[in-house]
């Protein structure tokens, strides 16, 4: 997909401004290939190079489930702090779905990326420290906890969770979005979940008191040229991003709920192959692209697997980048294959009349599509 997906990249930026820019690549190391050559997963000259070229683009890692190492994608966002996934959830034409109206879901998600559960602050079941541990929560807080319990950290802060939902609303002013919902479990987890609810609402009243405005203040009627701030309980949110997801713009949201958000919205759209993904620092300025979906080991090196996801994540480091005319250009020739149902396997066996073809067909079919637009 990585082929696939350079390819267009390369095309679109020849194609608009033929040979006054291009991008300069430079291979860095992670996951199973960089265990093979240096027999580390992620090696420090990696993180050295992200930190010093601050953009890069990056396909699925493999991490083992239930053991093994810590997962390479959360080191990555600890280590360069890319405390925001950004994940853009929209329909193109033509790709199928399970749902009745795929063109109402026009979403952005922005899912935290540092704390929660992801932290990895976890304790196995049986162990000395987490013995030691469910000693100590009993014997200071009279928590009955079995004493052969896995035990794991959920921290969830103001800092980072303010600036999670700056980054969003921010994002929602500057691309003239109408709404910002924080998503939450709050009901239940009242100090975590339910305190990332109240400081998103005070930042908001903080920073942009006169551009946003609360569901209660306006009775859910937005006046015009406000963003309107909302929130709702996340099990809520998943039945009605089904039942009308017209009602929902950005959302912003802890890691965990948004691993599953971004997920289940993306199924009804053509599913994850189809999701692109961003992780940014708004701070710092590190920027890393990725596709959404797994590794899909069992089909490597057969020129198969849909490049989508990839290639879209490419539009969004462009974006990124200042280069929106790429994007844009990328886009319009994914959406024309898509119309034409010259589309990978995933899509094909979904499509009636579809033409099933290659990974890096798709790319070059990609390509002549956006030399026919200009």
């Amino acid at each position: 997909i990585w082929r696939a997906t350079k390819l267009v990249v390369d095309n679109s930026v020849e194609i608009l401004w033929k040979g006054k820019r291009r991008i300069i690549w430079k291979e860095i190391l992670a996951g199973e290939k960089a265990y093979e050559l240096t027999g580390t997963w992620l090696p420090p000259e990696t993180l050295k190079a992200l930190r010093t070229y601050r953009v890069g683009i990056k396909g699925p890692l493999t991490t083992p489930v239930g053991g093994g190492i810590r997962s390479l994608n959360v080191t990555l966002r600890q280590e360069l702090d890319l405390y925001a996934c950004v994940r853009p959830i929209r329909h193109f034409p033509g790709v199928p779905s399970p749902v009745r109206d795929p063109h109402k879901v026009d979403m952005v998600v922005f899912r935290e990326n540092t704390e929660d559960v992801y932290a990895g602050l976890e304790l196995k079941a049986g162990t000395t420290e987490a013995e030691a541990l469910i000693r100590y929560l009993r014997d200071t807080y009279g928590w009955n906890i079995p004493s052969d319990s896995g035990i794991g950290i959920k921290p969830i802060s103001k800092d980072r969770s303010q600036r999670l939902v700056k980054a969003a609303l921010d994002y929602a002013l500057q691309h003239d979005r109408k709404s910002v919902t924080l998503v939450h479990k709050g009901n239940i987890q009242k100090f975590t979940e339910g305190a990332f609810r109240q400081w998103g609402y005070e930042i908001a009243r903080k920073l942009y008191p006169h551009q946003t405005v609360s569901y209660e203040e306006c009775r859910g009627s937005r006046p015009q040229g406000k963003i309107l701030l909302k929130d709702t309980i996340a099990d809520i949110f998943f039945q009605q991003a089904l039942t009308r997801p017209e009602e929902f713009d950005v959302v912003a949201t802890t890691n965990l709920n948004g691993d599953y958000i971004s997920d289940a919205l993306a199924a009804q759209v053509g599913g994850v192959g189809m999701a692109p993904g961003a992780n940014i620092s708004y701070e710092n300025g590190y920027a890393l692209f990725e596709a959404t979906h797994g590794t899909a080991p069992k089909y490597a090196g057969m020129d198969k697997v849909n490049p989508s996801s990839l290639i879209l994540s490419a539009c969004l480091m462009l974006e990124h980048m200042g280069w929106k005319e790429a994007a844009k250009l990328i886009e319009t020739g994914l959406a024309k294959a898509f119309q034409n149902k010259t589309v990978t396997y995933d899509l094909a066996r979904l499509m009636r009349g579809a033409h099933e073809v290659s990974c890096s067909r798709f790319a070059q079919l990609v390509c002549e599509n956006m030399k026919a637009e200009n």
